[in-house]
């Protein structure tokens, strides 16, 4: 999603690079913001700890995909969902994102379940923006330079530090395994729906259909995963804050940063969501960072900068 500028007057090329660069800072705001929301998770899901990591990811992905569909449907009287699902290109690249989304949280807690939170995650967040980075050159959304590289290898190392610091975990290869498959398919959610709006979609058309899609594939998964925790009291408002916020608020401020921010810098800029978390777990939870936590949130806050600050012309 390359921004082009007139090179035929000065004026107006200036003009133009002043909007592209609003437009960049736009887009990595709303990536941010949506990687903060989904970084309040584990907080507010330690108010339900009845509740099983799958049945909570079902709940998410359901409750949100059905909201996100809902809000798509109403914006112009549903215009942007029937122009993206007109052709058979976009309805096969919707159900492509749909699996992806599925298969992204099905495979992730499976994978923590036999190999431990914290490898999990860490190979997840580790191997999304390096699948992200490959299916950006293979569709030729955006090109890589060292800039990127160098960022995202500063801040996945952050996440390895932060997340893994002080905790023991053994590693199961058939967990590392789901773990690689899982970043492998959120990157490959990322790059569907950045190339539907690259495209000229309408983004908030775009969130609508891959989550209403993907909240088809994990209705069986909700059904079975015994959902009555959600059904009244405190289970009820965890279950709308993790649908309605940080699912639907989160997805719709992601596809809206995807206007001006390649899939490649998103997946990369989605990485804030463990330190929002760390910070969170200190704060409310009364949890303790040791220093290579510590600085483990300092090389990537530094590497996140490295990545969203303008570069020099």
């Amino acid at each position: 999603m390359s921004v082009r500028t007139t090179e035929h007057d000065p004026a107006a090329g200036s003009g133009s690079a002043a909007r592209a660069s609003a437009g960049r800072w736009g887009g990595a705001a709303d990536v941010l913001a949506a990687a903060c929301l989904w970084g309040t998770t584990g907080t507010v899901r330690t108010f339900v700890p009845e509740a099983s990591n799958v049945s909570i990811a079902a709940v998410r992905i359901v409750m949100g995909g059905v909201l996100l569909l809902a809000f798509a449907g109403l914006t112009a009287r549903g215009a942007g969902l029937r122009r993206l699902l007109g052709t058979r290109r976009n309805r096969l690249l919707v159900v492509l994102g749909a699996v992806a989304i599925a298969a992204y949280q099905t495979a992730f807690f499976t994978a923590a379940a036999r190999t431990g939170v914290a490898i999990g995650t860490v190979v997840t967040i580790g191997s999304a923006p390096a699948f992200a980075g490959l299916l950006g050159l293979l569709t030729r959304q955006s090109a890589l330079g060292g800039r990127w590289a160098l960022a995202t290898a500063g801040a996945v190392a952050g996440c390895a530090a932060l997340v893994g610091g002080g905790q023991d975990a053994g590693a199961d290869p058939a967990g590392i395994g789901l773990a690689v498959l899982s970043g492998l398919s959120y990157a490959v959610y990322a790059t569907v729906a950045s190339t539907l709006i690259a495209g000229g979609e309408e983004d908030r058309a775009v969130a609508g259909a891959l989550f209403g899609a993907g909240a088809v594939l994990l209705l069986p998964v909700l059904v079975t995963s015994s959902p009555g925790w959600a059904v009244g009291g405190t289970g009820l408002v965890v279950a709308l804050y993790l649908g309605v916020v940080t699912t639907a608020g989160g997805y719709v401020l992601f596809a809206r940063g995807l206007r001006s921010t390649p899939a490649t810098t998103a997946t990369t800029l989605t990485l804030a969501e463990p330190a929002v978390a760390a910070v969170l777990g200190v704060a409310v939870l009364g949890e303790r960072l040791g220093g290579l936590a510590l600085g483990g949130l300092a090389l990537l806050v530094a590497s996140l900068l490295v990545l969203i600050i303008p570069a020099r012309r």
